[in-house]
């Protein structure tokens, strides 16, 4: 077995690995914590939440227990009677889903937070790309993958396997996707040089001073990319509402906004 084909195969079973935490840590910190407001939130917002929670515990000496994941996995979780009292969805169909299924306080839904996905690779091996219609992103990847969050479930894969489609270079990489299980771990992979190049969110690339931004998506290639809050239907934790309440405030705001994100907290969904 050659050495490129030994590194993707540890690359997909550590991946693996770390799925199977990203769905059981939610349950098992919530039961941990059960004292604590538990927040289910997308994995591309820890940078910005915990500096929110952090502050909110100054000030009121409260905390709450926040559990990050793809926001698939987190509404599959809340689905199965995880004891979430706010989830926090990179997209809308993911709480459209929770939604349906009466799974949350429509009364409490709002759309939070606008953000961007980029282009991103290590940042030694950084040069700027032109992302255009049939820009060659095949040569930008070479005999290396393109780190991606799911594509079929993960809001970040499926904003820029819309983009790639949109552009029309999408059929020139799909064989050569590597698929993570959230955009956090999708950053890692380049982060560690195990990707030359891989797409995410904006806030996510400010994260990491490991990679850099070779290229920002346009936003009329794939669907606006919103952010959505609520109480779950069985919130029933006196704190609840007032971190939701918070983190919609203008306290939270400028910490929202250094990570990169767009506030949009008066905004209904």
């Amino acid at each position: 077995m050659g050495v490129s084909r030994r590194k993707w195969l540890g690359f997909a079973a550590g991946s693996a690995a770390v799925m199977l935490i990203a769905w059981g840590l939610p349950q098992a910190e919530a039961q941990a914590q059960g004292r604590d407001v538990v927040v289910f939130a997308a994995a591309s917002l820890k940078n910005a939440l915990d500096a929110i929670n952090a502050q909110w515990q100054k000030e009121t000496g409260k905390k709450a227990t926040i559990s990050y994941a793809a926001s698939s996995a987190l509404a599959k979780q809340i689905e199965q009677g995880a004891p979430a009292q706010l989830f926090i969805s990179a997209d809308l169909d993911w709480m459209d889903y929770v939604a349906h299924k009466n799974l949350i306080k429509l009364d409490t839904r709002s759309n939070l937070l606008g953000n961007r996905i980029v282009l991103i690779a290590p940042k030694d091996k950084a040069q700027p790309v032109e992302i255009k219609a049939g820009f060659n992103l095949a040569e930008i990847i070479g005999n290396g993958r393109l780190s991606m969050a799911n594509v079929d479930f993960v809001p970040a894969g499926k904003y820029g396997k819309a983009a790639l489609e949109k552009l029309g270079v999408w059929g020139s990489v799909s064989s050569k996707i590597a698929q993570a299980e959230n955009v956090r771990t999708a950053l890692l992979f380049v982060s560690r040089g195990e990707a030359p190049a891989g797409i995410v969110y904006r806030t996510d690339a400010a994260a990491d001073a490991n990679v850099k931004i070779i290229g920002m998506f346009p936003e009329d290639t794939h669907p606006p990319i919103l952010y959505a809050i609520a109480l779950t239907a069985n919130a029933t934790h006196p704190d609840a509402a007032e971190f939701l309440a918070y983190v919609r405030s203008g306290k939270a705001r400028p910490l929202f906004e250094a990570q990169g994100f767009v506030v949009l907290s008066a905004e209904r969904s």
